[in-house]
């Protein structure tokens, strides 16, 4: 060693004290679904524990995977919480950041509802309804050979037997990831059931996604952003009006707000859990390998998250909601944090 290297060797040091010593407090972002289930644990964690509470922001799951993967180091995000599985095109933002080492875990599932007041009207509805209300272009025709922007106004317009009121969906933003399930489980859902639509899967795979995945905006689903509580205060104003969000925000609201059937099945825990209610998803977080042992109480932190008392069968986020993983893969989630495995490309198979 030279004298010369004496300065820098001693600026990188100060460096690494600095940014070690520049937050005490987790900082987790992400989906407003897993936001309370993440405000629970971070509650608890903080009573428990030597360590300060984490902070906990909702920024929705697309928001929260851009902060995510802006950088390491303390002025970046530990976690990120995500109502849909990370997309590869995040995965690869991350990799130009320098975050290469991402751990993924899964805890629970939510199912996605459509809801309105208790005041309002009964509505059932089949997924072909909630496409024939949402989507920007719509088939006039049994088979979905000739398409229109569409002009549906009141349920009725669509089937007879629906009620006969203005169509208005309060719902998420393209950011969320509530949106992200939304358009695929349910609008596609009930896209595909028209025979020549189905069949332009496999010679337009884009063009079926953007007809299937396109939502109207001609005011009739209306962007509330991330914040459902402002979509259960004005579903209280507005009788005629539904709005989309998770099952476990349904649960904590179901004093104001009940939930429609779809394809005659009633969005409760038991339908959801059996897998017979068909707009449901996993609920996953993320965590930054390289800040376990630098920011204070991380891995305690997911350990708590991944407890038995916190996300098993009798667990406290089930009282908030919570879809139960199996037994099984509770385990996996926890021996994924004993060993601090890598979410791996070959793993991630959803698209961008």
């Amino acid at each position: 060693m030279t004298y010369k290297t004496i300065p820098i060797l001693f600026a990188v040091f100060c460096v690494m004290i600095t940014a070690a010593s520049a937050r005490d407090q987790i900082r987790v972002v992400g989906s407003s679904t897993v936001f309370p289930f993440s405000t629970a644990v971070a509650e608890n964690f903080g009573r428990i524990t030597k360590f300060k509470t984490p902070v906990i922001e909702s920024t929705g799951t697309g928001g929260g995977a851009k902060l995510f993967c802006s950088g390491l180091g303390t002025r970046h995000p530990d976690i990120t919480n995500a109502s849909r599985r990370i997309k590869r095109s995040e995965i690869n933002r991350c990799a130009k950041n320098g975050i290469s080492k991402i751990i993924e875990i899964q805890f629970g599932f939510d199912g996605i509802v459509i809801a309105n007041t208790k005041s309002g009207g009964k509505i059932d509805l089949d997924m072909r309804h909630v496409f024939l209300a949402l989507a920007k272009k719509v088939p006039i025709d049994a088979e979905g050979k000739k398409l229109v922007s569409n002009p549906h106004k009141r349920w009725s317009d669509i089937d007879p037997s629906l009620p006969n009121i203005k169509i208005e969906v309060l719902g998420p933003p393209p950011t969320s990831g509530t949106r992200d399930a939304f358009v695929e489980l349910a609008m596609e859902g009930g896209c595909k059931t028209f025979k020549t639509i189905k069949a332009m899967k496999k010679r337009n795979k884009k063009k079926y996604k953007a007809l299937c995945h396109g939502i109207r905006e001609d005011g009739v689903f209306i962007d509330a952003g991330e914040n459902d509580n402002l979509i259960v205060q004005k579903l209280n104003a507005n009788p005629n009006a539904f709005g989309i969000f998770g099952f476990s925000f349904l649960d904590q609201n179901s004093d104001s707000v009940k939930g429609a059937s779809i394809n005659g099945i009633a969005p409760t825990f038991e339908n959801i859990t059996s897998g017979k209610y068909k707009i449901s998803r996993s609920l996953y977080f993320y965590i930054k390998k390289a800040h376990i042992g630098v920011i204070p109480g991380l891995r305690d932190f997911v350990k708590e998250f991944t407890s038995e008392k916190s996300f098993g069968d009798e667990g406290y986020l089930v009282d908030k909601g919570l879809i139960p993983l199996s037994k099984e893969k509770r385990e996996k989630a926890r021996s994924t944090i004993e060993t601090l495995k890598e979410l791996s490309m070959q793993e991630q198979t959803q698209g961008s």
